[in-house]
């Protein structure tokens, strides 16, 4: 079994659409954990504020599968993908981590870069798992997020 780390984030009918994706996210992995609830201001666009977190969770799918069944799920809840990258979103679930596997695959790169540059990323994930090293920079989630500028983006827990 895998251990996976998910970044879900929504700011369309946000806490519906975040509440719909756990239970599908529940009904295909196990060992399901999640973060605290953040909001934070939209990242690269003017918008409505998100609603993020991080769930930790285990899987025998591999990271393609797992990459696959994420796109489902966000389909299924009238997930746009014509839009430009940067919009508002009912649902957007993310890959961060599979294990400590470094990959790379047409988009998909793992871990994430998000990680290290958004903070709606980051923190739920420091909350999650502190003491998880970051398979290339090599230091602790903890210790990333202590060093990340929190005066460069909007985060609160609600």
């Amino acid at each position: 079994m895998a251990t996976i780390f998910i970044s879900i984030g929504s700011n369309i009918n946000a806490h519906e659409n975040i509440r719909l994706a756990l239970d599908d996210l529940e009904n295909q992995f196990s060992q399901i954990e999640n973060s605290t609830y953040y909001e934070s201001e939209a990242v690269g666009f003017e918008g409505e504020n998100f609603i993020n977190l991080v769930t930790k969770a285990e899987t025998d799918l591999d990271i393609p599968t797992v990459n696959e069944k994420l796109h489902a799920i966000e389909d299924q809840h009238g997930r746009d993908r014509s839009g430009p990258r940067f919009s508002s979103r009912t649902l957007d679930l993310d890959l961060l981590l599979y294990d400590d596997e470094v990959y790379a695959n047409g988009k998909l790169h793992l871990p994430r870069d998000e990680i290290l540059t958004n903070a709606f990323v980051l923190w739920p994930l420091a909350e999650l798992a502190p003491n998880r090293l970051h398979p290339i920079e090599q230091k602790t989630y903890a210790e990333l997020w202590d060093q990340f500028d929190k005066k460069s983006q909007s985060l609160w827990p609600i």
